[in-house]
């Protein structure tokens, strides 16, 4: 019986993860403790955003959620405390920043945790949150009459990935000797068990109790793969494995692995690890 497996919260961008035994679905994705997946953002001194494919150090930047805080450690570096509570809208200080083609206003941290975020990478940057007058929304190309809208997140609310898909891309890795990945690597929103290998692909929905959820394109893989996330260092690296039998047409040839979705019904439901999956096929 398909089951969900994982669920997984990354409360800033390109940064570590939360695994989750339940989360709350929104239209924009996970959420969790009132904390939505990509709601704070690592940008440069010209407010463009940070990831792991320039600075895969971000990886060890691991959040947890303490209270009415989010804590963040990383190596060598103090712990620091992010307040959850948002800021008063007529005070706090804003600015405008990139994330891709979308200019949106978010809030600004304060100079303390722009000087640790600094400090971590070794680069000038600032940490910002989504702000609630900012708009955005995934590519209706793919996501047709689907209101899908995004924070953060590189595109669309959720990206997921079965088992059996990362059992098949082990296989072929470690036949020729090279060591099997986790499923970080890969940082999908959900995980689920029990499919077949790239079931995900041909999926019409995929119902979670009540909630119902669409993959609509699947996800081009840039080189963050190729990123240890428990070391924050380069390799091994599966792209050249994936190339031989992953490149999507329906994405301009680009390597696909895994599928991003949007929610069609069930916001404000509570996914929980365990539940059953169904999953209905597009053919």
């Amino acid at each position: 019986m398909p089951t969900l497996a994982e669920l997984n919260l990354y409360p800033i961008k390109s940064c570590g993860g939360i695994a989750l035994r339940e989360a709350t679905l929104t239209a924009a994705g996970l959420m969790h403790e009132h904390i939505y997946d990509r709601e704070w953002m690592v940008v440069d001194a010209q407010g463009r955003f940070l990831t792991q494919r320039e600075y895969p150090s971000m990886a060890l930047i691991t959040p947890r959620i303490k209270g009415s805080t989010l804590e963040l450690r990383a190596p060598g570096m103090l712990r620091l405390e992010i307040p959850l509570d948002l800021p008063d809208p007529d005070h706090a200080p804003t600015l405008h920043v990139q994330v891709w083609d979308d200019s949106v206003p978010a809030y600004d941290c304060d100079e303390t945790t722009a000087t640790w975020f600094s400090n971590a990478l070794g680069v000038a940057c600032r940490l910002v949150r989504f702000h609630p007058a900012a708009t955005r929304a995934a590519n209706p190309q793919w996501t047709g009459s689907a209101d899908a809208p995004v924070l953060f997140s590189d595109g669309y609310p959720l990206l997921v990935i079965s088992e059996a898909s990362l059992e098949d891309l082990n296989g072929k890795l470690t036949a020729q000797g090279r060591s099997a990945l986790p499923m970080n690597r890969f940082r999908p929103n959900i995980v689920i068990s029990g499919i077949e290998a790239f079931e995900e692909d041909y999926a019409e929905s995929i119902n979670i109790g009540k909630a119902v959820l669409k993959p609509v394109k699947p996800c081009p893989r840039c080189p963050i793969p190729s990123v240890d996330q428990a070391t924050g260092r380069i390799g091994p690296d599966p792209l050249d494995i994936l190339q031989t039998y992953r490149a999507d047409p329906k994405i301009d040839g680009g390597i696909a692995f895994g599928m991003n979705a949007v929610v069609l019904a069930g916001e404000g439901k509570m996914l929980r690890i365990g539940q059953e999956v169904t999953v209905d096929p597009a053919f």
